[in-house]
Parts: C-alpha cells; sequence; structure tokens
C-alpha cells in the first residue's frame, strides 16, 4: 500500500494542498465545515487499495490552502475553478469528485458546472438542491421564528470568530458531537425547522446567547479520538475559521453568480449517501424526493441507519464499501 503523499499545487488563489494515496483513476475528496483533508483518513487507503487515485484536498480557506481575505473569494464558481485546477496540476484530465456536507455541493457544482472535467458525483449528507429560488439570506432569517439560525448566525465577519477562537479545542468538540449519532441532543430528527422546537436543538442561537450554549459538554463521540480533535483543533488554532465562515457569507453571490443555472440538473453518474438522525438529510428529503428529476443519472441513494452527520468518520467501512461499488460501475462504463 503506497503511503500518504502531502502536495502543494498551484491554484487561482494561490495554492491548494491536498493528501494523495495510490494510482488509477483519480478520485477528488472535497471536506466539509468545519473539518479538513483529514476528514477522508478513512476512504483514502480504501480507495488506493480498491485501484484509485485518491486525493483530499483542504478546500480554499482551510489548513495549507491559500486564504484570500475578501468574502468574494470563496463564491462557488472560485470553489469549483480550485478543484480543476487541482485535475490540471495532478496531470489528468478527468474526475470524479466526491464532497460531504460543503463538499457536498461544492461537488455537486463543480459536476454542473465543469462537466467537462467532472464525469461523475458523489453527495454525501447534504443531498442536491439545484440554483434558483429565493435569496439564500432571505431563507435563512425565516427559520429561527425567535431564535437565529446558525447559518444566518455565521453571517456578520467576525462575530462567529468571537465565539470559537477563544477556545478552538472546546468547540470543535461540541459541535462534532452536536451532530454525531451517539452525543447529540435528543429530538426528533424529522422535525422541520420553522415550527416548535426542542430546547437542545444546535441549530439555533437564542437571543443573545451562543451557538455553543446547546452543544454536548465533556464527551466526543466514538469516531473522534482525542488525537483526531488534536489534528483539527491545531489546524484552526493556526488559521483562525474565518476563511472557513466565509464559505457561508458567499451564498447571496452564488445565488446571483448561478442565476442562469436555476433548475438544472446534474446528468453524470451520481450517488447519494445520508444518516437517518442527520438534519441535512431529514430537512432536506424533499430534495431527496426530487433525485429522479434533479440527479437522472443517479445510480444508489443510501440512507444509514442510526447514522449522524460525520457519515464517512461514523461509518468508514459502509461508505467505503458503498463508494467502491458506485465507482465501479462509474469507471467500467466509460
Amino acid at each position: 500500500m503506497p503511503h500518504r503523499t502531502h502536495r502543494l499545487v498551484p491554484g487561482p488563489a494561490g495554492r491548494i494542498h491536498l493528501v494523495e494515496q495510490g494510482s488509477g483513476p483519480l478520485v477528488l475528496l472535497l471536506h466539509g465545515f468545519p473539518e479538513s483533508w483529514y476528514s477522508w483518513r478513512h476512504q483514502l487507503p480504501v480507495l488506493a487499495a480498491a485501484g484509485y487515485r485518491a486525493v483530499a484536498v483542504d478546500v480554499r480557506g482551510y489548513g495549507r490552502s491559500s486564504k484570500p481575505e475578501a468574502v468574494a473569494a470563496y463564491r462557488m464558481t472560485e470553489l469549483v475553478e480550485d478543484n480543476a485546477a487541482v485535475v490540471e496540476a495532478l496531470g489528468e484530465r478527468s474526475a470524479v469528485v466526491v464532497g460531504h456536507d460543503w463538499g457536498a455541493t461544492i461537488a455537486a457544482h463543480s459536476a454542473l458546472l465543469r462537466p467537462d472535467v467532472f464525469h461523475a458525483v458523489a453527495l454525501l449528507s447534504v443531498p442536491y438542491t439545484p440554483p434558483g429560488g429565493p435569496r439564500p439570506s432571505e431563507v435563512f432569517a425565516r427559520l429561527g421564528g425567535e431564535e437565529e439560525f446558525y447559518v444566518s448566525y455565521f453571517q456578520e465577519p467576525g462575530r462567529a470568530e468571537r465565539e470559537i477562537e477563544p477556545d478552538v479545542r472546546g468547540w470543535l468538540a461540541g459541535f462534532y458531537a452536536a451532530l454525531s449519532a451517539d452525543t447529540m441532543p435528543k429530538a426528533d430528527p424529522h422535525l422541520v425547522p420553522t415550527g416548535t422546537r426542542p430546547d437542545a436543538d444546535p441549530h439555533f442561537v437564542a437571543s443573545g446567547g451562543r451557538l455553543r450554549d446547546r452543544f454536548p459538554a465533556d464527551r466526543l463521540p466514538a469516531w473522534l479520538t482525542e488525537d483526531d480533535l488534536d489534528v483539527y483543533a491545531g489546524e484552526f488554532e493556526r488559521t483562525g475559521l474565518t476563511g472557513a465562515l466565509n464559505r457561508y457569507r458567499a451564498m447571496d453571490r452564488d445565488w446571483k453568480d448561478l442565476a442562469a443555472h436555476a433548475g438544472a440538473a446534474i446528468r453524470q453518474p451520481s450517488l447519494f449517501l445520508g444518516g437517518t438522525l442527520d438534519a441535512s438529510t431529514t430537512w432536506l428529503s424533499d430534495a431527496i424526493d426530487a433525485f429522479p428529476t434533479t440527479l437522472p443519472g443517479l445510480r444508489g441513494a443510501h440512507l444509514l441507519d442510526g447514522c449522524g452527520h460525520w457519515i464517512q468518520q461514523e461509518r468508514p467501512e459502509e461508505v467505503g464499501r458503498h463508494l467502491i461499488d458506485w465507482l465501479g460501475s462509474v469507471v467500467a462504463g466509460r
């Protein structure tokens, strides 16, 4: 088994850090918030052993990749071009793109906007929702009622940073625990975020409060060791959180940039994996129901029973099996 190799490659904003393992057809792995390439540590060797060139990147704003200051630099169109630049820098012409959380949305739009480069796409936790509809900031502002939805809470530059950065390790531990199956607050995962909610719901901020006020305290989910937490915390203690949070702050810019693609389907072969206890799949169940229209090339959709949000870390063996099975059909068909 080849070892993991760290590399820096050129990108539109400067440098892109990536970790690669194996050889064969290229599979690009994109992480979400607040993570790094390290969230794919279990899948890299599995994909390599199956005959793929697995490459996990630090998305722009994270880890050792460049961190432009302007919020506009974190628009979806910019992140898509980062991914295309990675493929080119690795000497390849095309790739399969796989993403989790924000990485799933970036992967989906990479397939949508650059079908010449990305010939198949797998989405973990966050289903594809085509561009269009109301302005995102207006939608999220309505979700909270008397409270504030976390995406709205993240919008003001510096606000979330002031909560997180004095205790990055503790905040990350609580955030990971809040969305993990074995440590999340006990609430109805099917509850839509528009009516009465349990007081424990960590997606909402009470007036004058903090997001972390509803995080579980003093316990880690089973998938997260102290050493794993040290890796994540060490990166964000070094870089700060602004680059990561700027992805949320660019959503209204995406709404304008992608207006010409309103309602567009992704036609390449696709895969969706989600957890039954993940709010990203339960709140967006209508998006999953729409897959026959929005993902006509779908070759599998699997909800892992009793799984939370951090799917490739909570259930690495199952995710690995699903990816390998799907990739076999995708690559064999080319």
